[in-house]
């Protein structure tokens, strides 16, 4: 079947074309050290990323162990993270970030003003979650980390903006390394600071520790403002004045929406929107109860902070950036294949940890193979929404498509503490069932691949 049909310039994204697919040289290594040393954007989106995953650190993992330790269930604790929900909905107010001008911060630029805006509320509302905490008022915590998530998920629209858009139409290649900065900067962000987090916790507290990770944002903030420049693009602010709020939406949501299944044709639209959706569904059930799972099976918080945050850490940034090379060398199809069977494979080791017990040779093994299947399954990911966002609605498209991928993590992931529970706290059935979930979206990736008839690299043997 024929490649997607191209859109107007001023509306086109980056197409799946077999140089997007494959076609780079074989040099791609050396493209991405060159990238790294004299790009100073590659550089930027990396410290960007570490923006975008801090704050999941502070309403996840972090937040997660805070309330185990406060006594609560497994099923409160889960459903406690429904306030993920918001990455989920943040497309409904991706428009405003393309297209409105914040008052006195516009003048730092469209991107820019709405990444500090994001970032200043985050740190007003984590000192107060620190000041309060969940021993004080439950409603109250869960309010804070609402905020802190919407928060968070628009800081994050405007920043997957910035990453698309400061990447230049002719430069194809840098799409793959932009993605590979950006998931090593989000693993960094949510990482780094958490083996501290966990580290510092059994003698300062969880509400010291929550007061110290909010210089994580503040010193990001400050960089933002002093080294980062505002890249140019299309986007231009839609009048509000004088136009009637069904013409506003026009312009802004029907347009953006329109104008992706325009570019793409219905059916194969419709088959890139449900691949997005499936993708992470086992990984998202394995996410939101591993914490839950290393304290019941007899893991530390120090083994924790250890283990899975800090040895993750460095299996996750280093295999981020091969995932990057072998995109550009293989392509973004082969190397989403490649990790929905390893995602697969290595939720199977989490299982062998429930039956053997806290060994931690075994729980260096999970977080080794996890790293490496999270590094390549997120960096293609990221690359192959990108490849299919425009410039115009970046924001819009690139924030419901991703909202879209989240949805699993928040709508069904939600629920994965029931699960647990129904399946009688039987930790080994339930991974393996987290494996299973990733089939469907396979098949649907191999339908999309024949679609578009995604050819393999030339001579890549």
């Amino acid at each position: 079947m024929p490649s997607p049909p191209e859109a107007q310039p001023a509306e086109t994204g980056f197409r799946m074309t077999d140089q997007a697919e494959g076609s780079q040289p074989r040099d791609s290594l050396r493209s991405l050290t060159r990238a790294l040393v004299r790009d100073v954007r590659i550089r930027r989106i990396f410290l960007l990323g570490i923006a975008s995953g801090f704050p999941w650190l502070l309403i996840g993992s972090a937040m997660t162990a805070w309330l185990k330790d406060e006594g609560l269930t497994r099923s409160s604790i889960t459903l406690f993270g429904a306030v993920f929900v918001v990455y989920t909905v943040n497309f409904l107010w991706a428009p405003l970030v393309d297209h409105v001008r914040l008052p006195w911060l516009h003048r730092l630029g469209q991107r820019r003003s709405w990444i500090v805006l994001c970032q200043a509320v985050m740190i007003g509302l984590t000192v107060l979650l620190a000041i309060t905490g969940p021993a004080s008022s439950l409603w109250l915590t869960a309010a804070l980390a609402l905020g802190i998530a919407v928060a968070s998920a628009t800081q994050d629209l405007a920043i997957d903006a910035y990453r698309i858009t400061i990447i230049d139409e002719d430069e194809p290649e840098l799409i793959g390394h932009g993605a590979a900065m950006a998931t090593s900067g989000w693993w960094t962000g949510n990482m780094l600071p958490g083996v501290a987090a966990f580290w510092l916790v059994a003698s300062l507290g969880w509400p010291l520790v929550y007061l110290l990770l909010t210089g994580v944002i503040a010193a990001i903030m400050v960089l933002v403002l002093l080294l980062f420049r505002e890249p140019a693009t299309a986007v231009r602010p839609v009048a509000t004045a004088g136009v009637s709020w069904h013409e506003w939406l026009q312009r802004t949501y029907v347009d953006a929406v329109a104008e992706f299944f325009r570019r793409n044709g219905v059916a194969l639209a419709f088959g890139l929107l449900a691949f997005i959706f499936l993708f992470k569904v086992g990984e998202a059930f394995l996410g939101r109860t591993v914490i839950l799972f290393y304290k019941e099976v007899g893991f530390s918080d120090a083994d924790i902070g250890t283990y899975s945050k800090g040895l993750g850490l460095f299996v996750i940034v280093p295999c981020s950036i091969a995932a990057g090379i072998f995109a550009g060398r293989f392509g973004v199809v082969r190397g989403l294949l490649f990790a929905g069977v390893a995602m697969a494979a290595t939720n199977i080791l989490f299982s062998w940890i429930a039956v053997a017990g806290p060994d931690t040779r075994l729980f260096s093994l999970a977080v080794i193979a996890d790293g490496i299947t999270s590094a390549f399954s997120t960096v293609a990911f990221v690359t192959f929404i990108s490849y299919y966002t425009s410039r115009l609605h970046t924001a819009a498209q690139y924030g419901a498509l991703a909202s879209l991928g989240n949805s699993s993590r928040t709508l069904l992931a939600a629920s994965s503490g029931m699960v647990v529970d129904g399946l009688g706290g039987d930790w080994a059935l339930f991974f393996v069932l987290t494996a299973v979930m990733v089939l469907p979206s396979l098949a649907v990736l191999v339908w999309i691949a024949r679609r578009v008839a995604v050819k393999a690299p030339s001579g890549s043997g």
